[in-house]
């Protein structure tokens, strides 16, 4: 290995078209303007199926990008891999399924919860809608689903068009003897969905609505959103939580004994509210009366740790990964972030693995994020990130060394234009320290991000325009910076999956055969 090489992931960094609602362009990043003007570079594809995501029109995210990226190889992924189980009907054919199944069909009621749109990020209504008609199919009379709404994966404020789409559907499944309808809710950045064990009480705030009742009551889920939006002036991800009443009384809790089936299939956000449903000991929170569920997850979450105990796809088994070429290579890495992206450059990176591959080789650190919201302070941890990765660096202890810069995705998706920037710009200070760093001690410095965000923070649609809070289907960069050396980049496409093979040969080490091509 001629030089040992610094990975830096700048999280929701793409490719824009340079105008007004590109965050990207609009801050001032001399470092980032300088590197694209006189290092060799590319862009690289990191959405759809590049990331293995059923087409083009779906959106990238971090946990299939950080997927790519650390295990250069492409697989069937979240929407796709569930869409797949639901067309072949190995879903509703697992035991899993079944049970649940005859459990409510055994005088219990069945839950469904999770994010309701079409975002493709964390979610599908589609999966929703596929799994209320199997269950009516099969026979149960009683369905209620606890809906988180988005307004990140798709436009800030389009939830009453995803409550239609449902209510149809659970119109058409009141059948005689039926009762399916809509029980609970809230937006998905104030109840239920947290992740990384960063904000308990958000979990919290879900239980009590989903589980005990507990909120605001409103006669149905489209007058809860009317109200809210005319009383706060919020988007769609920031509603408060409420619940759906008839004669005074919640339309349903979810009881002990019942069924219930979390249909995100996106693991960072569905994981604490998973071990609030299947964790004897649990002591985030009080679970009040709480005894027990037949829970599963649309997919299992984290396979290590067993979150949840019970789901309905089976997941992707990656192999092969960067990590296990270089831990048989020898070679020691560092990898590091704040809570908000830490999963994604281990768990993720490793290939939905948990713990280290080499307790000896692997050396992870986490930076605590702050529980506020992302817009109040822009640059979020970056400079503790890069204190981290210097002194790393300055250790001369390991031979590749990898960071996430969370703020162009976290701020981005605050929809915030002049915090994006600000984020931007201190992002593009501590990649000046990265580079600076990199001279005096002699690194090769790869720059890539996992997927778009505030490079497209607006969007127009039949001539109006509007705030942009989801990712973009942008092209990220790829730029080696080398002081030593000039790297020729191949003519061609590529994506994120391209990554992982090119560090390997830049290394000289041998990329496993089932791995896509290099860049250099």
């Amino acid at each position: 290995m001629e030089k040992p090489i610094v990975l830096v992931i700048m999280d929701g960094v793409g490719k824009g078209d340079g105008g007004s609602g590109d965050a990207v362009a609009v801050a001032k990043t001399p470092t980032l303007d300088h590197l694209l003007a006189t290092c060799p570079h590319t862009y690289l594809k990191a959405h759809g199926t590049a990331v293995g995501l059923p087409s083009d029109e779906d959106m990238g995210n971090s946990e299939v990008g950080h997927n790519a990226l650390g295990c250069g190889q492409v697989y069937s992924q979240g929407a796709k891999l569930v869409g797949e189980s639901i067309e072949k009907g190995s879903l509703f054919a697992s035991s899993t399924w079944i049970d649940l199944v005859e459990n409510a069909k055994a005088g219990h009621a069945m839950h469904f919860l999770g994010l309701l749109s079409d975002g493709n990020v964390h979610s599908n209504i589609h999966h929703l809608i596929a799994l209320l008609k199997a269950a009516h199919t099969a026979g149960v009379k009683k369905a209620y689903c606890h809906i988180l709404l988005d307004g990140r994966d798709v436009p800030a404020t389009s939830a009453l068009e995803y409550v239609e789409m449902l209510e149809n559907v659970l119109s058409e499944l009141n059948t005689e003897g039926c009762d399916y309808a809509i029980a609970s809710g809230g937006g998905r950045m104030q109840v239920t969905m947290d992740r990384y064990e960063a904000n308990w009480a958000m979990v919290e705030n879900g239980w009590k609505t989903h589980v005990q009742g507990i909120g605001r009551q409103f006669a149905s889920a489209k007058e809860a959103i009317e109200t809210y939006r005319a009383e706060t002036g919020v988007i769609d991800q920031d509603l408060p939580a409420f619940v759906v009443a008839r004669n005074g009384a919640p339309v349903a809790k979810i009881a002990n004994g019942d069924s219930v089936v979390l249909f995100n299939f996106r693991g960072d956000r569905a994981q604490e509210i998973s071990l609030a449903f299947d964790k004897k000991d649990f002591d985030k929170f009080d679970r009040g009366d709480y005894t027990g569920v037949k829970f599963a997850g649309m997919l299992q979450y984290d396979g290590d740790l067993n979150i949840p105990e019970n789901y309905l796809v089976q997941p992707p088994v990656i192999t092969n990964t960067l990590t296990e070429v270089m831990v048989e290579a020898g070679i020691n890495e560092f990898a590091c972030s704040e809570t908000q992206k830490y999963g994604h450059v281990t768990y993720f990176w490793n290939g939905n693995r948990s713990g280290k591959v080499s307790e000896e080789l692997e050396t992870y650190l986490e930076i605590p994020s702050d529980v506020i919201p992302f817009e109040q302070a822009p640059a979020m941890k970056c400079r503790e990130v890069t204190a981290a990765m210097l002194e790393a660096m300055e250790s001369k202890k390991f031979q590749f060394l990898r960071c996430n810069y969370p703020n162009g995705d976290m701020v981005g998706h605050t929809g915030v234009m002049d915090a994006v920037v600000t984020s931007m710009e201190a992002l593009d200070e501590c990649l000046a320290k990265v580079l600076a760093c990199a001279d005096k001690n002699g690194y090769t410095v790869l720059i890539t991000a996992d997927h778009g965000n505030a490079d497209q923070m607006t969007e127009t649609k039949k001539g109006k325009t509007s705030v942009r809070t989801a990712h973009s289907l942008n092209p990220v960069p790829f730029i080696i910076y080398d002081k030593d050396r000039s790297w020729a980049v191949k003519e061609g496409a590529f994506g994120l999956a391209n990554v992982a093979p090119t560090v390997v040969k830049m290394m000289g080490l041998t990329a496993p055969d089932c791995w896509e091509d290099s860049i250099v």
